[in-house]
């Protein structure tokens, strides 16, 4: 990866010997971080999360009661009766398991769904941004495929706070240890 994204500089930097080129970069996370939807988005995730996990604590509640009911069972009891729970425990079992897998594919189908939209947003913003500024690119300064996509970067060249502004959104003051856009 590292290898295709200093071809990548390189073959860039050759136009731009015949030809200035104006590269710009916009922080998703920080634009993200500003966007009263995004903040809409996280609280519906928890939410979900949240009603998700409550339905897992209760199966999981009856599984352990059938087994603490089926290890209480006097060891007079038919065999039948005893092989009968064993299926009971191991269906409970295997619901659980298939219901921790759907949660999940639950999350993140709804995660998909909130955001897909919101990317389409701000990369609209980011276009646009970029042909009224004269950028020829924009590039994502966040880690991509174990190794920066950006090496060095100019603060000036950052144009997140013109997306967050062409989206009409009030830039936030940055929390303390994080660094201003």
């Amino acid at each position: 990866m590292r290898t295709l994204v200093i071809l990548l500089f390189c073959a860039l930097s050759l136009p731009a010997l015949a030809q200035e080129q104006k590269i710009g970069y916009a922080d998703w996370e920080y634009i993200f971080s500003q966007m009263p939807e995004f903040k809409q988005i996280d609280a519906e995730l928890k939410t979900h999360g949240a009603q998700l996990e409550t339905s897992l604590k209760a199966k999981m509640q009856e599984y352990e009661g059938k087994v603490k009911a089926y290890q209480a069972m006097p060891a007079t009891t038919p065999e039948a009766i005893r092989a009968d729970k064993e299926r009971e425990i191991t269906m409970l079992q295997e619901n659980i398991q298939k219901f921790q897998q759907d949660a999940q594919a639950s999350l993140q189908k709804k995660q998909t769904d909130l955001m897909d939209p919101v990317f389409k947003k701000v990369g609209k913003a980011i276009e646009d941004v970029a042909k009224e500024n004269g950028y020829s690119f924009i590039i994502n300064p966040q880690m991509m495929g174990g190794g920066d996509v950006l090496l060095y970067s100019d603060e000036k060249y950052n144009i997140s706070s013109l997306v967050l502004k062409k989206m009409g959104i009030t830039v936030q003051p940055a929390p303390a240890g994080t660094k201003p856009n």
